[in-house]
């Protein structure tokens, strides 16, 4: 059963555009849109990499060579954040682990994985320097450091809101990257 079509015109409308835009930005006949979207034909080649282009979406999953939806583990992935809680660093290990696990195998994993493991690293790091520059400054009696201390406090609260409501807009459906997008260290 050929789903490709689905998929396209899923993406299309979500992203807003009409087939006729489609069609004009990928550089492709109106009719081969159609077609596709009716399922009478599946793109190849050239064809699906123009139209995943313009719907800034890889052609692997639209094909998704063995691939499956897992809402529910996309949901688990966002709230296994919260585990720095309790475990230093686990912000970081423990979704590493979910996400080399199954990358390869739930669609939009990997996107998402990436953005959510760079977030957490950067966040990691300026709440250390936030916290660590707090502590020398009090230790030596220098200026006014407290606001350090709220920084890290503000950092440490946006890391549990952020999971909780990328875990409520996963289950909504929506499973873009979401993160702030700072520095590309995983890909």
């Amino acid at each position: 059963m050929n789903v490709i079509g689905k998929k396209i015109r899923e993406v299309r409308k979500k992203k807003g555009l009409s087939q006729e835009e489609l069609a004009e930005s990928a550089k492709v006949n109106l009719r081969t849109i159609q077609r596709i979207e009716n399922n009478d034909s599946e793109p190849r080649g050239k064809t699906l990499n123009l139209i995943c282009e313009v719907l800034d979406i890889n052609a692997e999953d639209i094909l998704d060579y063995g691939k499956q939806e897992d809402k529910s583990y996309l949901i688990i992935f966002h709230l296994s954040v919260i585990v720095f809680l309790a475990i230093p660093v686990g912000n970081i290990i423990l979704p590493l682990i979910l996400w080399m696990n199954k990358k390869d195998k739930i669609i939009g994993l990997k996107e998402v994985g990436a953005n959510l493991l760079n977030f957490q690293i950067v966040w990691s790091v300026l709440t250390f320097i936030s916290i660590t520059t707090f502590a020398l400054f009090k230790i030596m009696h220098y200026g006014t450091y407290e606001i350090l201390f709220y920084v890290f406090i503000g950092l440490y609260a946006l890391n549990i809101i952020l999971p909780i409501l990328f875990a409520i807009k996963t289950n909504n459906g929506n499973t873009e990257k979401l993160y702030p997008n700072i520095i590309k260290l995983i890909k």
